[in-house]
């Protein structure tokens, strides 16, 4: 054997060991790099600090886990860890594998029509969430994710633009979906995912959070594939009083979940991060005039102005949303005595006057009071102690209007002259709709002259004094307890007369209570039978003859009324026999 060849070729394995080495070096030490920088990446994100390695064999081992509350996707909140965001597809993406949690798990009921709104708007369409299924074997093949090691609340605003919509549908919401779970806190991040730019409003979304919200447009910049290790999705909508008339005409809710109380608390929670004192101030008692510059203007301000500073005797001032800081607006709404506006969003402002003042709300020419009433139900809330009051123009010569505008402006040189001069000639706007009804939006856009006389008229019907805040009391509805001890006793006489004789104990928390009145209602059953019949007593006790059978089984029901209407729980059934 030629020596030399020998050894050429032990030098070649030499070096093609040497080299293979140096290539897994090299490789591990770019894979060491890039995990440094998806680590920084994440960590750009926070302060936290996140083990990316540990992270990323978390995912890929452990998967996506859900676990949501609510039956249905309008009042459905989910949890997930692991949940992920391609910002190249734009698609959420859930991640299987043998530890995956997924409930409820509703297969393609999930896209009937969403697993959840993102919004605190019920049902809209363009609210809808949903995520797309991959193996966790996919990652392999996708780019390296950026992990967000803050918890996050991924939502959706509505209409950022709109301060009506802000509050109730956003600011709201989100402040009690981070009340319902005890890891949204203040160092919770916000993720909004809708695709609107920050708007002029998103100073107040910084008030949630002690840090600073993201937009989906800006996810691009931190990765193509994000992972969030924890996250909770959707808004709860408990604190919602109003639907705008996506398929009904707009008006309140059906089923109001939310009082003053509540608002309130919101309230002092946006003044404290305002730093708005909540003390009230100690100058002179006054009224805001809610001053709007670009439409629906009020055209005789200044002769307002002066007519209610003479007519209450108080000092009169104006706020703009245009001139004035939003601080300064709260703190002047916060102390006023009354705040009178043209019909519009500004008037949402209205959630942080004091307990007892009074919301003047102004209506244009054609546009029933009656028909849109957001803050009217807002003002007439339980606990937010607010009177409220309507004016509206009755006089076609007291408004100018704009046919020649666009038509989102109000214009309707668009239409055909017939419907133009129907529009015209109509004395009310018809129920309608959201959102681009042409005679709403021309009614809406109109500037008006307020009869000055008409409007001290409506508002001495209800303030018949000077107004002002007033100090009052927690003025909640306690409801009753159940009925304690409840008995009954049978007694026969022949064969064709019987009596049942009931009796209970007072509820165990009405000896707490001071309660106007207190009755009780009595249900009393014939077992089998489908009627029964109803009684309302002053006593604790009570013999009953009429419809009374001997030998027959009764079934007896009792609970508490405090002040007519507030209605306390059934007892248990008392199973009476005669």
């Amino acid at each position: 054997m030629n020596i030399a060849a020998v050894f050429n070729a032990l030098l070649v394995s030499v070096l093609a060991a040497v080299l293979w080495k140096y290539f897994k070096l090299q490789e591990h030490a770019f894979m060491v790099e890039e995990e440094l920088v998806l680590t920084r990446q994440s960590q750009e994100l926070s302060q936290a600090q996140i083990d990316y390695h540990a992270a990323l064999q978390a995912l890929v081992e452990d998967g996506t886990r859900m676990v949501c509350t609510g039956r249905m996707h309008t009042d459905r909140i989910c949890r997930f860890e692991s949940l992920c965001y391609s910002t190249e597809a734009e698609e959420f993406i859930y991640f299987h594998s043998n530890s995956s949690v997924m409930l409820p798990n509703l297969g393609s009921r999930r896209f009937q029509p969403a697993l959840l709104d993102l919004s605190s708007v019920e049902d809209h369409n363009t609210q809808y969430f949903n995520f797309v299924e991959l193996p966790a074997a996919a990652l392999k093949f996708m780019p390296k994710p950026v992990f967000v090691p803050d918890v996050a609340l991924v939502a959706n605003r509505f209409n950022p633009d709109n301060l009506m919509h802000v509050f109730h549908d956003d600011l709201l919401p989100i402040y009690y979906t981070m009340q319902q779970f005890s890891d949204l806190d203040l160092e919770a991040r916000l993720f909004f995912m809708e695709g609107w730019s920050e708007g002029v409003h998103f100073d107040l979304y910084k008030l949630l959070s002690n840090k600073q919200p993201l937009l989906k447009e800006q996810l691009k910049t931190l990765g193509r594939l994000l992972c969030f290790t924890k996250s909770y999705v959707g808004l709860s909508k408990i604190t919602t009083w109003y639907q705008y008339g996506f398929v009904q005409p707009q008006g309140p809710k059906a089923n109001i979940l939310v009082s003053g109380n509540e608002i309130r608390q919101f309230t002092k929670f946006m003044m404290q991060k305002l730093n708005v004192s909540m003390e009230e101030s100690s100058s002179e008692e006054y009224i805001v005039v809610f001053s709007r510059t670009i439409n629906r203007l009020i055209l005789n301000e200044a002769e307002l102005i002066l007519a209610l500073a003479q007519e209450f005797q108080m000092k009169t001032i104006t706020v703009s949303l245009e001139e004035h800081s939003f601080s300064d607006i709260v703190r002047l709404i916060s102390n006023a005595s009354m705040l009178v506006s043209m019909h519009g969003a500004q008037l949402v402002m209205s959630l942080f006057l004091p307990r007892g003042a009074t919301v003047v709300e102004l209506f244009p020419y054609a546009i029933n009071p009656e028909h849109y009433t957001p803050y009217k139900t807002l003002a007439t809330l339980p606990g937010m102690d607010l009177q409220y009051i309507a004016w509206q123009n009755t006089d076609r010569e007291d408004t100018v209007t704009y046919p020649d505008r666009p038509w989102d402006q109000g214009g309707i040189a668009h239409l055909d002259k017939a419907e133009q001069e129907r529009i015209i000639k109509n004395t009310e706007v018809p129920r309608h709709l959201c959102c681009r009804n042409p005679e709403w939006l021309f009614r809406a856009y109109q500037d008006t002259k307020v009869n000055i006389l008409s409007l001290i008229h409506v508002i001495r019907q209800t303030v018949k004094s000077k107004p002002g805040p007033k100090k009052q009391k927690w003025s909640g509805s306690l409801y009753p307890g159940k009925v304690r001890d409840a008995k009954c006793q049978a007694s026969v006489q022949g064969t064709s007369e019987a009596k049942l004789a009931v009796s209970w104990q007072i509820p165990w928390n009405l000896k707490y209570l001071k309660v106007r009145e207190v009755k009780y209602e009595v249900w009393i059953q014939e077992q089998g039978e489908n009627t029964y019949m109803p009684y309302i007593l002053s006593h604790q006790n009570h013999t009953f003859s009429e419809n009374i059978k001997p030998f027959t089984i009764y079934l007896v029901w009792i609970r508490c009324i405090f002040n007519k209407n507030l209605l306390g729980p059934f007892a248990d059934v008392l199973l009476c026999s005669t």
